[in-house]
C-alpha cells in the first residue's frame, strides 16, 4: 500500500509517438538501432511489433515504410500537447516526446477532482493534437489484467489507420501513473500496489533484475513487492531497494518540471522591406550588441546562436552558429553576414521562374530576375533578393542551448591566454577568407585514408556519421600514407608477361604484381602486399562498393597504395 507521502500523478501517454514525427501512407515503421522502434497501427495489424528486427518485419509487412527516427520532430510536435497540458498547471514534467506528467493534488482540487482533472486533460490534449495533424499512431493498449474494470475504458482494436490520439492515467507515484495511462485507468489512492502485482517484473525496467527475480521464483511484481524491505535492501543492493519501492507503489523521486527558458531573442523589423543585405549587416552588429546584453544580464551564455531572416514574400530561412561564449558581437555580425552571402549564393532569395510578387498587383506575368551574376562572382558584395519588389523584413538573432555563465578564468600576472590568441586569430583570418576559409581536420569513419579524415570550417560542430573507432573490417593497417590524392588516378598494374593482374570476388590475386605503369611511366614492383577487401552498404544498390587495396614497393623505396574496383586499378596515396 502507498503512504500518504506518495504524490499522485496524472500522466498524459501519446502510443507510439516516434511514428507521429514521420510522413507516410499505409503502413509505417520508425527504426533506431536496426530494429523497430515504433509503428503505425496498419503495421501491427500485419504483425509488425516494437523490437523486432527491419528483415523479419518486412517479410511480416512487405508495403512497410521504414524511417529514420526524427527526435527534433518528435519533440517539435510534441510541444503543442505539452502546452495543452501547461493550461492545467505549470509543473509538466516531460519524460520523454510522447509522454508528460503532472502533479494532481493542486489542480485535481481547482478542476473538481480526479476524474474531471483526468477528462479535461485529455480534452484539450485531444484538441491540440487534432489542431496538429500528424501521421498515424496506434490505437490505445487494453487494460492489464487483474486491474479494477470499473476503471478501465476497453480499447477497441482497430486495423485502418488513424491520427494518434491521447490516454490518461492517474496514480500512486510517476512509475504507476505511467502504466495506468499505457492501461487507460484512474487508480483510487491507496490501491497503486494491487493495481502493479499482475504485471512482470520486467515492468520495472531493470532487465538484470528481472532475469535474476525470475530464477528466484518472483515472476510478478506483486509478488517482489511481498519482500521485506530490508531483506530486498541486504540481498539485491541499492538498485534493488528503488525497484522494490516501485513495485510497493512507493515514489522515489518527486516530478522534475521542465525549466522555462527566458526568451532572450532580439529581432528588427523592416518597414518598408529591406532590398540590400548590407543594411541588415549593420543592424547584425546593433542586434549582437543588445543579446550579449541580455545574456549578461541574465548571466546566461548559449552554446550557438540562431541567426532567421524573413522576407516580404513569405520565404524563411535560419542558421544555427555555434557561439559556445567566445565570439564577440563583431564576430557575430561577421557571421550574419557569411551566411546571407551563403543563401544568396545557394540561390535561397531567388524566387522560382515564372512567380511574381504578392506584393505588386500590377505585376501579372514574366519571371524575376537571376540572382546578380556580379554578387556571385564576388562575394565580398553585399547579398540581397534578386527580385527588387521583394525585401528582407525581419532578421533575428535567438540564443540556443542556455546555461549558467560560469566565467573564464584567464591567466595570471597579464599573461595571454593561448585560447584567446587562438579565437581573435581565427577570426581575424575568416574576415578576410569567409568562413570556410580556415578549417580543422577531424577524424571520420571509414576504411580508406581518404574516408577517415575531414575538413570542417573553424567553429563548425562536426558529429562523424560513423565513429572513428569502430570496427572496420578490411581497414588498413596503423601505418598511414603521408600523402592523399584528392581523387585516385588510374594505373595499370601488369604482372611478369605483361599481362594485367586481376583480382576475384574471394579476393585471389592473378599473379605477382610486376609492373606500375603511371602516367606513361612503368615502376617496378620490389615488394607487395594484399589484399585488403571491402564490401561496402552491400544492402544499398545507389552506394554498393567492391574494392581491394594493395600496398606495393617501387624503384627507389617508394611505396604506393592502390586501390582495385571494378576490374580497374587506381594510385590512392603514397608514403614516404
Amino acid at each position: 500500500m502507498a503512504d500518504d507521502r506518495t504524490p499522485r500523478v496524472l500522466v498524459v501517454w501519446c502510443p507510439d509517438w516516434p511514428v507521429a514525427a514521420v510522413t507516410g501512407d499505409g503502413p509505417v515503421a520508425v527504426t533506431d538501432g536496426g530494429r523497430i522502434l515504433a509503428c503505425s497501427a496498419g503495421a501491427r495489424a500485419a504483425g509488425v511489433r516494437q523490437g523486432q528486427r527491419l528483415k523479419l518485419a518486412q517479410r511480416l509487412c512487405p508495403a512497410l515504410e521504414l524511417r529514420d527516427r526524427d527526435p527534433e520532430a518528435e519533440t517539435r510536435r510534441f510541444e503543442p500537447v505539452v502546452a495543452a497540458v501547461e493550461a492545467f498547471t505549470p509543473r509538466v514534467e516531460v519524460i520523454r516526446p510522447g509522454l508528460c506528467a503532472i502533479p494532481v493534488k493542486g489542480p485535481g482540487r481547482y478542476f473538481g477532482g480526479e476524474e474531471a482533472l483526468a477528462a479535461m486533460v485529455r480534452t484539450a490534449v485531444v484538441d491540440a493534437l487534432a489542431r496538429e495533424p500528424v501521421p498515424d499512431a496506434v490505437p490505445g493498449a487494453a487494460p492489464v489484467p487483474g486491474t479494477d474494470t470499473a476503471l478501465a475504458t476497453p480499447a477497441t482494436p482497430a486495423t485502418t489507420e488513424r491520427p494518434p490520439h491521447a490516454q490518461v492515467g492517474v496514480a500512486d507515484g510517476l512509475f504507476a501513473a505511467v502504466l495506468a495511462a499505457r492501461a487507460g485507468v484512474l487508480v483510487p489512492a491507496g490501491r497503486t500496489a494491487e493495481f502493479l502485482a499482475p504485471y512482470p517484473v520486467s515492468a520495472l525496467g531493470d532487465e538484470a533484475l528481472a532475469e535474476l527475480l525470475g530464477r528466484l521464483g518472483l515472476p510478478t511484481v506483486g509478488a517482489f513487492a511481498a519482500l521485506p524491505p530490508e531483506a530486498v535492501a541486504d540481498r539485491f543492493g541499492p538498485a534493488g531497494t528503488v525497484a522494490h519501492r516501485l513495485a510497493r507503489g512507493l515514489q522515489p523521486r518527486p516530478l522534475v518540471p521542465r525549466d522555462q527558458e527566458p526568451d532572450l531573442a532580439v529581432e528588427q523589423r523592416f518597414d518598408p522591406p529591406e532590398r540590400l543585405a548590407e543594411p541588415l549587416v549593420f543592424v547584425a552588429r546593433t542586434l549582437a550588441e543588445r543579446l550579449h546584453q541580455r545574456l549578461a544580464g541574465a548571466g546566461l551564455t548559449c552554446r550557438r546562436v540562431a541567426v532567421e531572416v524573413a522576407c516580404a514574400d513569405g520565404r524563411t530561412a535560419s542558421r544555427l552558429w555555434r557561439h559556445e561564449g567566445r565570439l564577440s558581437a563583431t564576430a557575430l555580425a561577421e557571421r550574419v553576414r557569411w551566411q546571407l552571402q551563403a543563401w544568396q549564393g545557394a540561390g535561397t532569395f531567388t524566387p522560382p521562374a515564372g512567380s511574381t510578387a504578392p506584393d505588386d498587383p500590377d505585376r501579372t506575368e514574366g519571371p524575376v530576375r537571376p540572382a546578380d551574376p556580379d554578387r556571385l562572382a564576388d562575394p565580398d558584395r553585399p547579398a540581397g533578393p534578386a527580385d527588387p519588389d521583394a525585401g528582407f523584413t525581419l532578421l533575428r538573432l535567438a540564443p540556443d542551448g542556455l546555461s549558467p555563465d560560469q566565467g573564464r578564468q584567464l591567466a595570471l600576472w597579464g599573461q595571454a591566454v593561448a585560447d584567446d590568441r587562438v579565437e581573435r586569430a581565427v577570426a581575424r583570418v575568416q574576415a578576410v577568407l569567409g568562413h570556410a576559409g580556415l578549417r580543422r581536420i577531424e577524424p571520420a569513419g571509414g576504411r580508406g585514408p581518404g574516408e577517415q579524415a575531414v575538413k570542417v570550417p573553424w567553429g563548425e560542430p562536426y558529429e562523424a556519421a560513423a565513429p572513428a573507432d569502430a570496427p572496420w573490417p578490411g581497414r588498413l593497417p596503423d601505418v598511414w600514407p603521408a600523402v592523399v590524392l584528392r581523387e585516385p588516378a588510374p594505373v595499370r598494374v601488369l604482372d611478369g608477361a605483361g599481362q594485367p593482374v586481376t583480382v576475384d570476388g574471394r579476393a585471389g590475386v592473378s599473379a605477382r604484381p610486376a609492373l606500375v605503369v603511371f602516367q606513361g611511366r612503368r615502376e617496378r614492383v620490389d615488394g607487395w602486399t594484399g589484399p585488403w577487401p571491402a564490401v561496402e552498404y552491400w544492402w544499398d544498390q545507389s552506394l554498393a562498393r567492391r574494392r581491394a587495396r594493395f600496398q606495393v614497393v617501387v624503384g627507389g623505396g617508394r611505396a604506393l597504395l592502390l586501390t582495385v574496383e571494378g576490374g580497374a586499378w587506381y594510385l590512392e596515396a603514397g608514403y614516404d
